[in-house]
This record gives C-alpha cells, structure tokens and sequence, in this order.
C-alpha cells in the first residue's frame, strides 16, 4: 500500500476562512488515520492579490487549532522548498517538457485581442471561449506558421502557455465522496497553465507539486470539482499517476431566523443595506433601509420566503431589494457573513494591512480551540453513533472520508457556542482561572482565591470563560440599582422589616454555606413565613436582580460584612 500524503495549499491572499479551515481538518485527520503525512504548501503565485502577513496568519492559526502538519515552510521538509515562489525552477523544467507533447501550445495573443474577438462573439450573442472550436483563428503556435512563431520569440512577444483540450473525448473521472462522473472535453476550454512573466497558474503548478511531493490523496473543496477534467488530463500529459481525489462540500451560510432579533435588527439591516447600496448605487441608504428592515421584521414568519418572491407590481428598488436578499441570505458562507451577522468565520482576529479593518476570530470571541475544531469537524461529516463530543485524538481514528457528505453543511452560531459551552464545562477551575487571568477583563478587584470560589457556581451557565465573571459581576461589585420587574415581583411593605431582622441574625451567624441554609430555613420557619418571602428579596439586595447561584454560596463568598451591608443598601433604596 502506498503512502498517505495530504497537502493543505491555501494562497496567502487574506485570513484562513472556516472553509479552509475545514480542508486542512479532514487533511489531517485523515493523514493520522492512515498512518501518513500531512503537508502545509504555500501557493502564493497570485502576486496580484498576495495580502503582508497572510501565511503567518495561516501558520498561527493552524497552529492554534493543533493541526501541525509535518512539513511546512516553517518545518521544511525533504521536498521542501514549500512556497511556490521558491520553485520557478522546478516549474520552468516542466513547462519546458509539456510544451514538447500535443497537449500544450504557445498563445501569443494580446488582452486587447482578445477583447476585440470577445466583442465579435457578444455582437453575434454568443459566449467567447479559448477552445478546441476557437483556438485554430487565434494567436498561437497551432495557427500559425513555424518562422512566424519564431520570429515573435525572437522579439521576445509575451506569451502564455495553454493546454490543448482534446477533441471530442469523454473522460470518466472518480471522486472518493461523490463517486464517479463524467466530462466531455468539448465542455472544457485551453485554460492557462503558465502566464506571460513565467509564473504557472494554480492549474500547472499544484498538478507539478503535488506529483514532486508524493502527494497520494488530493482533498478540496467542491468548487475545484469543474478543474478535474483538466487536472486528470495534465497528469496524463505528463504520463504521471494522478492522486485519488475527494471534494468536500459548501459551508453554508446559516438560517437567518435564528440570527435576527428586535435587539440586533438595525445593525444587521445597516450592514445589508450599505452592500445593498454599494451594488445599486441608484438607490440611497434613506431609502433602501426601510425597505430591508421590513423583510427583516418578518424573518420569523413562514411567509417570509414567499415575500421574496417575485411580484409584477414591485417598484424598482423593492424588487432590487428582493434580488439582494435572496442571494444575500442563501448559499456559500463567505467572509462577510461574519460582519454582516455578527459571529466569526476566521479562526483568529484579522487585521487588513490595506484597510485596518479588523474581521472577528473565534479565539478572540472567547472560543476554545478544541470547541472549534470539535464544531468544524462534524460540518460534513458524522462520526460512529453520533457522538458530537470528540478530542482531536478520538476524530483521527475514525475519521473516513466515505463518510464524508456530499450535501452542504449549514453553519449554526448556536451549535458553535454549544460546543464552546460543553468545552467549558470539561475544563478545571484552574484552566479557567487562567484563561479569565489572561483575557482582557479587569480583574483587578478579584483575588484568585476568591474566583476559584466563584467559577464552579458561575462555569455551568457559561459559554465563553469571561461569562463566569461577567455573570457573576456582584461577587465582586455590590449592585448600584435593583432590576424593576424584580423589584416588583419580590419587595412589598413587609420586606424591609424582614430583611432588618434577618441582617441583625446573619451578624451573629458563621458564614460558612450549609450553616447560613440551616439559619434562613430555621427564620422563616420561626416567623412563619414562606421561604420565597426571605431568599427572593434577600437575592434582590445582594445582586441587583433575581438570578444567581444558590444564596447561602453568595453569602459565603462575598463574607458577613459585604452581605450585611447590601440588605442595609436595599433596605435604605426601597423606603
């Protein structure tokens, strides 16, 4: 059996999406199944779109979610050099060698050329293609004479280098998780393999890369699929054995029903109508927000659908608006979800070196790495018997990429801060107390003695780690108002009496949480009252509203004399 080797090969064009992150996941884990290797390359021939900082950002964020790859620019590795700007070399030898088979040519046609001919087609309504039916009228070494293309290398004319796309052939191409399929060439066009600076395109460089690596299983996502014909025949061309192949399916952006409420709802139709207005400049802002916000004041609504249904007697910009949404909310989930919706699709924050602006990352959002992994793992994937819980050891051995599925996976905000709460819940009280120590909450007025106490009363209602403190504010802050629903609902004319007597009792009592739960049953008992009339507005008096832990645990915690003197501050706010 042939050895397992994957490669992860993002371009460092901006910040590692969930998508990317997913790929390089399913990489790993199924490299560790097998016994193999996984590889991190970096295609950063696109000088175009190259982004300062874009590979460090992918190296730490992989790094953050444990998946280390065995070779890397970082790591080297025995076929290294793993950037591809760092193979020009390797790339010219090839490029060389394909153009002395029939299935590459010389293209030394101009962009304005080629506009002219694209008009030509556009004037007789139909669709320019590079192709086996066009490529005989135009500027290559397949129309024209020998001394006619040496004379033009001779002037050193630019040229790029097509593949010539066989005539007429049916190919029958396998994928590991969608099966078998198949493609005729007469579909496909002459892409570019190597552009006119020498530089090779994804097409022809990952192809060369993936044969001088070993590269045995090639996983990606589902919108490299239409290149498998291409890439199947440039292994062939280069009488090399051609990977397995697997292609993973979209992430989906999430339902919108469940992000929308009347507290996010102007922020989210803001983010949509300054798109909206950036793709139909003819509309203002004044105008199309009102429009947007209506559609989203009924997105809980079964008919909500229906509404973005075409009408005859839409006006021009409700109609543009329908348009908008019905591509806006549906689909791929892309970078700008995020932004727009509020939750990340980074794994770490990102700052655009052009811009400044910052994207969201899930480590700053408080989300524990192996919470996201977990979460990004089952996006396509189900694991024996459903389990929903498993370590990044646990995913490796059962991982299967036959188990992979071929429908789209929808992202869920929910499900993500599911996990990171089940994660919470699995961490000691001094993990967490480390994590709150290194976050950017003020901690200035809680001793770690004081939060060991608190996180395991606060930890079971938290998803992120700064929620235990959060939560638990009055543990170390005495409250300054008295929530007026509360107020209502546990203070009447009686309770200030109440709480006078059960503060003169508390100075007498030892603070410790059992004793204060036997003395609070014992004074209500005494004076006949209904435990509800002492713990709801003891409650009140000592956080501000009605929630919390157990009380007899507040008491303890914030000691004798704080306790004391919060009844005495609510008893004085209620006169």
């Amino acid at each position: 059996m042939e050895k397992v080797r994957v490669r992860f090969a993002p371009s460092p064009t901006g910040p590692l999406h969930l998508g990317g992150v997913r790929t390089a996941l399913y990489d790993y884990l199924f490299a560790k199944n097998q016994g193999g290797e996984f590889v991190l390359r970096i295609e950063d021939t696109d000088t175009a779109r190259y982004v300062e900082g874009a590979e460090e950002y992918i190296e730490e964020a992989l790094e953050w979610c444990g998946i280390i790859p065995d070779e890397s620019p970082k790591k080297g590795g025995k076929f290294a050099p793993y950037r591809q700007s760092e193979r020009r070399d390797i790339y010219d030898r090839y490029t060389e060698q394909i153009l002395k088979t029939d299935y590459a040519y010389m293209a030394f046609d101009t962009p304005e050329e080629l506009d002219a001919v694209r008009a030509e087609f556009e004037a007789n309504g139909e669709v320019f293609s590079y192709d086996n039916k066009t490529r005989n009228r135009l500027k290559n070494n397949l129309s024209l004479s020998e001394e006619e293309v040496q004379k033009l290398l001779d002037a050193k004319t630019p040229y790029v280098v097509r593949f010539k796309m066989p005539v007429d052939r049916v190919l029958n191409l396998e994928d590991i998780i969608r099966g078998k399929s198949s493609v005729n060439t007469n579909t496909l066009d002459d892409k570019v393999l190597v552009k006119n600076d020498g530089m090779p395109t994804y097409h022809f460089a990952n192809i060369i890369d993936d044969h001088e690596m070993e590269i045995s299983h090639v996983i990606r996502g589902e919108e490299w699929l239409p290149s498998l014909g291409l890439h199947t025949l440039l292994y062939e061309a280069m009488e090399w054995e051609a990977p397995q192949f697997a292609h993973l399916s979209l992430i989906l952006k999430p339902d919108v029903s469940a992000l929308i409420s009347k507290d996010n709802i102007d922020g989210i139709t803001k983010s949509f109508t300054d798109e909206f207005i950036t793709k139909n400049s003819q509309f203002s802002f004044d105008e199309s927000a009102p429009i947007i916000k209506s559609f989203f004041a009924e997105v809980k609504s079964p008919r909500f659908k229906s509404m973005l249904g075409e009408n005859d007697n839409d006006n021009p910009l409700t109609a543009a608006v329908k348009q908008f949404l019905k591509k806006g909310l549906s689909g791929k989930l892309s970078k700008r979800d995020g932004d727009k919706f509020g939750f990340p699709v980074f794994p770490l924050d990102f700052k655009d070196p052009a811009t400044g602006a910052v994207s969201k990352g899930y480590r700053e959002n408080g989300y524990l790495p192996d919470a996201f992994i977990n979460m990004v793992a089952l996006l396509g994937w189900s694991p024996a018997d459903d389990k929903e819980i498993l370590s990044l050891d646990d995913m490796a051995k059962e991982f299967d990429l036959h188990k992979v599925h071929k429908a789209g996976a929808r992202f869920s905000k929910e499900k993500s801060e599911w996990f990171n709460h089940q994660y919470i819940q699995m961490r000691s009280d001094e993990e967490l107390l480390q994590m709150l120590k290194s976050s950017d909450l003020d901690l200035s007025g809680a001793t770690d003695e004081k939060l060991l106490k608190v996180i395991p009363l606060m930890k079971e209602r938290a998803t992120f780690p700064k929620d235990i403190y959060e939560n638990g504010k009055f543990f170390f802050e005495a409250p300054t108002s008295y929530d007026e629903k509360a107020s209502k609902k546990a203070w009447n004319d009686e309770t200030s009496a109440i709480l006078g007597e059960l503060s003169t009792t508390l100075e007498s009592t030892d603070f410790a949480a059992e004793t204060l739960k036997q003395m609070m049953h014992d004074f209500a008992e005494n004076k006949g009252l209904g435990m509800g009339k002492v713990m709801m507005p003891l409650r009140l008096a000592l956080v501000g509203e009605l929630k919390g832990p157990d009380v007899p645990d507040i008491l303890e915690i914030i000691g004798k004399e704080e306790s004391i003197a919060r009844i005495s501050n609510a008893i004085n706010n209620f006169k």
